[in-house]
């Protein structure tokens, strides 16, 4: 009788342990990937070249602890390599005439500074994404000698651009299966060698999109990427990009602060966005980034006093803020886009203002990424004019309502009636309330200001 119950305890003894075991393999097992992994995140744009007095990664590196207490998850950094030197648009050249794919500027710094940036941003827990050129290389690219079959040549035989401005760079040609394999093997080489997460693509859509499903998988194979395509284009996502420009959603900012538009527009374009984009596809949203602050002017000039109401849509809306370099401290001017400048770090003045915003999107379900955040819905009255735009977004227990006045003039908000009786938290000042009644006068404000108001429990509703 002993005998069995020993047996029959070791028995039992050897089926926790496997259970135990199997437990683990399962919970082991279960790895969050991308976009998941970025389903609260933001991103920040850092320009190398302008970003300091010296210009190099090693400047760049001290603030990578600023930007994460200001609450920054994703790096974009734009190209490093080097700059090609025939037919450079002077002084300096274009970031995006690449001379050599796997070399670092010696004007930015070198490999070694790189991956130091690298490994402190991994400490700070950011991603690191590299701004990747696929479509077109700078004159001088060893390819142009050694690989001719490489480009769009014209009828003589020789390089051409691929845009007409465009006169410091050759069209590549994708036609050509062997350019294929060239190009994933310098981008893996970024990848293993220094240990980034992923690359923002430029103007991705002028490259076919057969080239980035192979790409894509392949780099999939070496490590788990994020990747952002600059194209505005649902079928990016079908290749395996995680995140897409919202370049129409930025155009309607900027004529929202110029009168030439209202919130009909910008509400339209949201919820065709919405249906014309799968849920698990990250929308990128901005006021400004190297493009827009060097060739159409800072976020001064073209929103005004609009610039932060139409920060915080960005920052509430479904999709991914980003902030461009600078913006923190207030840029107020275009930084050249072939020649030296720095930003002006002297006075932080709109740090925590978007340290805010960030921290707001991080801790409410509701303002995050994707399929991960909750829906978006217009509160509508009919006592409201166009001009104010004010819509709710909900995540299990939590619902965030954005109230934006978004014209130069005092206007006047009545909520829905569904709303009457409920208490919301104002994020701003988490001890303040607004409680919504059938006899409440409608809320005034101030133009182009916002209120954003937080509820952290529906189970009641």
């Amino acid at each position: 009788m002993k005998s069995y119950l020993l047996l029959s305890v070791t028995a039992l003894a050897i089926f926790v342990t496997a259970c135990e075991s199997v437990q683990e393999k399962m919970q082991q097992e279960i790895i969050i990937t991308y976009p998941e992994k970025a389903k609260d995140m933001n991103i920040y744009e850092v320009n190398i070249r302008q970003y300091t007095t010296e210009g190099t990664i090693n400047a760049f590196i001290p603030h990578l602890d600023r930007l994460k207490n200001m609450g920054v998850n994703i790096l974009w950094i734009m190209p490093v390599q080097p700059i090609g030197e025939k037919n450079r648009k002077e002084p300096l050249g274009s970031y995006y005439s690449i001379k050599d794919y796997t070399e670092v500027n010696p004007s930015f710094g070198n490999l070694e500074d790189f991956k130091k940036m690298v490994e402190k941003a991994h400490e700070n827990e950011m991603i690191v994404l590299l701004d990747w050129v696929a479509n077109h290389t700078a004159y001088d690219h060893h390819w142009a000698e050694d690989h001719p079959e490489y480009y769009n040549l014209d009828s003589l035989g020789n390089l051409q651009s691929p845009v007409a401005d465009w006169t410091d760079v050759a069209d590549l040609n994708y036609q050509n299966e062997a350019l294929h394999q060239a190009m994933i093997s310098e981008m893996k080489w970024w990848v293993s060698e220094t240990n980034i997460d992923g690359f923002r693509c430029d103007v991705a859509g002028m490259v076919p999109n057969e080239f980035w499903k192979k790409a894509i998988d392949s780099l999939e194979a070496t490590k788990d990427v994020f990747m952002l395509a600059e194209w505005d284009e649902p079928k990016m996502h079908d290749v395996g990009f995680d995140m897409t420009y919202g370049w129409e959603f930025h155009h309607i900012l900027n004529n929202i602060a110029k009168g030439k538009a209202n919130t009909d527009s910008l509400v339209k374009y949201i919820e065709e966005d919405l249906d014309r984009y799968d849920s698990t596809a990250f929308r990128m949203y901005f006021t400004s980034n190297h493009d827009e602050n060097s060739w159409n002017g800072t976020v001064f000039e073209r929103m005004g006093d609009a610039y932060k109401a139409l920060a915080v849509l960005t920052a509430t809306v479904p999709g991914m803020p980003l902030i461009y370099g600078g913006q923190e401290a207030g840029l107020d001017k275009r930084l050249p886009f072939f020649k030296k400048d720095s930003i002006d770090w002297s006075n932080l003045s709109y740090e925590d203002f978007y340290s805010s915003l960030l921290t707001l999107k991080k801790n409410n379900p509701a303002l995050w990424n994707g399929a991960y955040g909750g829906g978006f819905q217009v509160i509508n009255s009919e006592q409201n004019s166009s001009d104010i735009l004010a819509f709710s977004r909900k995540k299990d227990d939590n619902e965030v309502i954005v109230i934006l006045n978004l014209s130069d003039t005092t206007q006047s908000f009545l909520i829905d009636n569904n709303y009457e009786g409920k208490t919301f938290q104002k994020a701003n000042n988490p001890q303040l309330t607004v409680t919504f009644s059938d006899n409440q006068e409608p809320l005034a404000f101030d133009p182009w200001s916002y209120m954003i108001l937080i509820k952290n429990s529906l189970k009641d509703e």
